[in-house]
């Protein structure tokens, strides 16, 4: 089949906004949109820019706007699709150029909630155990693969660049929860901030957005009620 494959481009080097650009591309229904940009690339335009590695949702590179939804394009199908698919950045970060955008400003909000074990006390022998509900507290959250789809599909982070977004809050929710770590009152005091948790408004596009299905809003909810019981 013939597919209709708009996408939106920006060169900052000639262009002073983005600009549609269509291109005919025969493709199988099982074909990706992956599929679709390198034939794209390969075939018809090698100035095409986007990002892509693993090819198998787990690097998270290759994020975008495909029909007005952030998905991985190395997820989703011509036959979930249908002939005609627009595809565009990510909505609310930087446009570096084409279907790549600027990921620094995602990353330092990522940073800033410290996603890292810490633990001061002696290391044991061996490994810090804990029990199978231990784990199973945080299981969901450890799934994320820092692809940006949540927090660049979220309203309150379009709304005010500042808010540290949904991704960052899984982030540290991963960690808050964790029985080895021992700094979760210093991560629930940063996202206590103007800027943390309470920009969220339970509005679930992340969740949506999410290509690894993680309950995002729910982990949000969690870290707030944390918050709250710590200051009781």
């Amino acid at each position: 089949m013939q597919v209709d494959l708009r996408i939106l481009r920006f060169d900052p080097e000639r262009d002073k906004a983005g600009h549609w650009e269509s291109y005919k591309v025969d493709a199988g229904p099982m074909d990706r949109v992956l599929d679709l940009l390198h034939s794209v690339k390969w075939e018809q335009d090698a100035s095409l820019t986007f990002r892509r590695s693993c090819g198998h949702g787990i690097c998270g590179s290759d994020a975008m706007l495909i029909n007005n939804r952030n998905r991985l394009a190395c997820k989703i199908r011509v036959d979930q699709l249908g002939r005609k698919i627009s595809v565009a950045p990510l909505p609310g970060l930087p446009v570096v150029k084409d279907l790549v955008v600027d990921m620094d400003g995602f990353f330092a909000k990522y940073r800033s909630v410290k996603p890292y074990l810490i633990n001061e006390t002696e290391a044991p022998d061996h490994e810090r155990l804990q029990s199978q509900s231990e784990r199973a507290r945080f299981d969901d959250t450890t799934k994320c693969i820092l692809c940006a789809a949540c927090t660049s599909s979220c309203p309150s982070f379009w709304a005010q660049p500042g808010y540290v977004g949904p991704a960052a809050i899984v982030n540290a929710h991963r960690f808050i929860f964790d029985s080895r770590d021992e700094a979760a009152d210093e991560r629930l005091e940063i996202l206590a901030d103007n800027d943390g948790v309470w920009r969220c408004r339970t509005i679930f596009n992340c969740v949506d957005a999410c290509p690894r299905g993680i309950h995002i809003t729910r982990a949000i909810l969690e870290v707030s009620s944390a918050i709250v019981e710590r200051q009781v």
